[in-house]
């Protein structure tokens, strides 16, 4: 994960991901250097426009909490007219 933080780091920079910068990132951090992780997130990361990326997950994660938004809403109003239709029965009976 911390190669991951480390490119974000360098894209925020605006410097290139690559394995000599992604290395002296981790060093500079104290990270451990895994020469495995760091080629294959370079490799991973060839041709990725970053911005584009982070925006998909933005929404991407934005999108359940909005579907909790309008399941609450469903339920609030699902309530308010199982309240109304009650008062009204009592209102025959009262």
């Amino acid at each position: 994960m911390e190669e991951v933080y480390a490119a974000l780091m360098l894209h925020s920079a605006k410097q290139p991901i690559n394995e000599v910068n992604l290395k002296k990132v981790l060093q500079s951090g104290g990270g451990n250097v895994d020469e495995a992780k760091i080629k294959a997130l370079v490799a991973s990361l060839e041709g990725v426009n970053i911005d584009e990326a982070i925006k998909q997950a933005v929404v991407a994660a934005a999108a359940p909490a909005a579907e909790t938004k309008k399941e609450e809403k469903k339920t609030e109003d699902t309530s308010k007219k199982a309240e109304e239709a009650a008062a009204g029965l009592s209102a025959l009976f009262g």
